[in-house]
């Protein structure tokens, strides 16, 4: 087996860092990769979700040096979700060519570019999740990020159109991407973002994401994650999202596609009259895997969160939820719900769900639960008296069952595409 914790940390020394602001936070979070490791089965975070497959793979770490790569606008057609700002990422590399982003309503400049003409100050308010998270993945990132984005909405600004982050890869040997993005969101601003990740080429691909956003006062974030890449790709998507008082955030997870995927979703309130809600659905075949691990950190008075996760598991594929709620003792009057429902279409198919409250406050309502279980029988045999097929009144029920997820959508070109792709999933011509 190749050893690819050597590997990658070997790797550091030809990592041009000579003269750059972050080299004492990179040499850092490398110790913290070094000392660590990778995350295994004993650890409890990590119990139902094995990485020997990643390990048993030998990804080369993606450099900065590395020539930049174009793909001709075809490429794009597929995955452009329209009414959209489109920004796209190359092999890594922020492709202003390919992107449509130049607009008044928010700016967008290169990572390193954004943290050298920011300095110290900017580094410290923005570039804080290295090892403090407690998360090596985080710090592996935090260690190798070279390319990626700083995205600031002005206070008061209301970006009208979603902001679409596309990710694709054409390379011709196992690689590991760091793609690292800030996003800033002003008092009383709004924003839609959509992140999209695909695998063009046949070789394996392992990408280790890590966003932090920063949303201030009265603002509102609405943040899509779609996940259906293909059977050569990984993803290990590490997002933090820091809120202020009054402000609203939401993320959405689809995950349909890929071989291995682990969403460790982190939400960090700083203010009172705040709401968090964050939603999955994922739907999975063959033997893939998809790990949802969810945390938010209630640590003011007067807040709220809301949780919804559902799975549609089949084949031999495996669906994991690990969703806690912290609730500090000074956040009295916090209001947090967690649920997360699941269906099995297989015998073969696993499930493993673990809600979780910590609560040290004494005036709350918070609420958690699960279920697993399969499609109702009698309710497949109503359809079909009705004069519907087998497979499309299962598809009709499946999709009802995971409407919940779908109906918050806010951006109606992203509901029409994800019906397309549940269409897709479940093998039915179904305009749902």
């Amino acid at each position: 087996m190749t050893n690819l914790k050597d590997k990658w940390e070997a790797a550091f020394a030809q990592f041009p860092h000579k003269d750059d602001i972050l080299k004492d936070i990179r040499q850092e979070a490398l110790r913290f990769f070094a000392s660590n490791g990778f995350p295994h089965k004993k650890i409890e975070a990590w119990k139902y979700t094995s990485l020997e497959g990643v390990q048993a793979t030998d990804y080369t770490l993606w450099q900065p040096t590395h020539a930049k790569k174009t793909l001709a606008a075809e490429a794009l057609h597929p995955y452009r979700i329209e009414g959209s700002h489109l920004l796209v990422f190359v092999n890594g590399f922020f492709s202003s060519e390919m992107s449509d982003a130049a607009v008044a309503d928010f700016t967008v400049t290169p990572l390193l570019e954004a943290l050298h003409k920011g300095g110290a100050d900017f580094v410290g308010r923005y570039f804080n999740a290295a090892t403090e998270k407690g998360d090596v993945f985080t710090a592996l990132n935090t260690a190798y990020a070279a390319e990626g984005v700083y995205i600031e909405v002005p206070k008061g600004k209301v970006v009208e159109k979603p902001i679409q982050l596309l990710y694709l890869s054409d390379v011709g040997t196992p690689t590991c991407f760091q793609p690292r993005n800030i996003i800033s969101v002003g008092e009383r601003a709004e924003l839609k973002v959509i992140e999209m990740h695909h695998n063009l080429s046949q070789a394996q691909v392992l990408t280790n994401a890590v966003t932090e956003v920063f949303v201030a006062k009265e603002a509102h974030l609405d943040y899509y994650k779609l996940q259906n890449d293909v059977l050569q790709a990984s993803l290990i998507d590490n997002t933090y999202i820091s809120q202020e008082g009054q402000s609203h955030a939401s993320v959405h997870t689809f995950s349909f596609g890929g071989t291995l995927t682990r969403n460790n979703l982190n939400f960090y309130h700083h203010g009172e009259y705040l709401e968090s809600t964050l939603k999955g659905l994922s739907i999975l075949e063959g033997q893939q895997h998809t790990d949802h691990y969810t945390l938010v950190n209630h640590a003011h008075p007067n807040c709220e969160s809301h949780q919804d996760y559902k799975s549609i598991v089949d084949g031999e594929a495996t669906n994991v939820f690990n969703g806690k709620i912290m609730v500090e003792q000074i956040a009295q009057k916090t209001n947090a719900y967690q649920q997360n429902d699941n269906i099995l279409l297989s015998e073969k198919a696993t499930v493993y769900t673990k809600p979780q409250l910590e609560i040290f406050a004494d005036d709350v309502k918070c609420s958690h639960g699960c279920t697993v279980g399969s499609l109702s029988p009698d309710s497949l045999f109503y359809l079909q008296t009705r004069g519907i097929g087998k497979k499309e009144a299962a598809a009709l029920l499946t999709y009802a069952f995971a409407n919940t997820v779908l109906e918050s959508v806010k951006i109606p070109a992203l509901s029409d595409y994800i019906n397309k792709i549940i269409a897709e999933k479940l093998d039915v011509k179904v305009d749902f």
